[in-house]
Formats: C-alpha cells, structure tokens, sequence
C-alpha cells in the first residue's frame, strides 16, 4: 500500500522526537512538529479520493508547520519544518492522479524531515 511509508515515517518520527530534546521550546516543538506530522499524514490518507479536501489539509498542515517552524528556538529544526511546509504548499491536487502523486511526495519528504528533526531532537 502506497500509504505506508507515511505511517512508518510519523511513527518512527514519534519515538524518536519525543526522546531528549533538550531546552523547553525545542522539546515544545519537537512534540508539535510531530503532532502536526502525523495529524496531516492521517487526513491526506482518508482524502485520497478527495482532491481538494486534500489539497487544503496539506494547506493546513503547511500553516501548523510554519508556526511550529517560528517557535522551535533551533535553525536546523526551523528549516526542517519550513522545508517539509514548503513541500506541502508547493503541491496542487486537482485530481485522483495528482492526489496519489502528493501522497507519495508527502511520505517521501515526511521521511527526509523527520529523519533531520530526529536528529535535532535527541
């Protein structure tokens, strides 16, 4: 199934983002850049046949990981989360093709993000 590298990359992003970040706001936004992640991962899975549902979650969640982005107190975690909010306003889905398209580059740039917000965040 083509959804499951998105739910192998939230939960991996989970375990390790929730382990040892180590001021107050980086921890904060370590624990909702995650929340944010997996939130957006879920609804672009239940909209697949639902383009322009999907195009305004991932809208959404590009908005929540700005203002994460804006609070994390670390320049690698900050360009992390813009990087990954860039990703999710830069794609147009205007049909099914298009949606299944954006959920694969949702997964694969959600993989390279939390692997980097990982390592920032123990």
């Amino acid at each position: 199934m083509r959804f499951l590298p998105l739910a192998a990359a939230a939960a991996f992003g989970f375990t390790l983002l929730t382990t040892g970040c180590s001021t107050v706001d980086k921890a904060q936004a370590c624990i909702e850049a995650n929340k944010v992640i997996t939130e957006t991962g879920a609804k672009i899975t239940q909209l697949a046949d639902d383009p322009k549902a999907m195009e305004k979650a991932l809208e959404d969640g590009a908005a929540k990981l700005e203002d994460v982005a804006q609070t994390a107190g670390n320049t690698t975690l900050n360009e992390a989360l813009q990087k990954l909010a860039d990703s999710f306003k830069g794609l147009n889905v205007n049909n099914a093709n298009e949606a299944v398209d954006a959920t694969q580059k949702v997964a694969n740039d959600t993989a390279q993000a939390v692997k980097t917000i990982a390592q920032e965040c123990t």
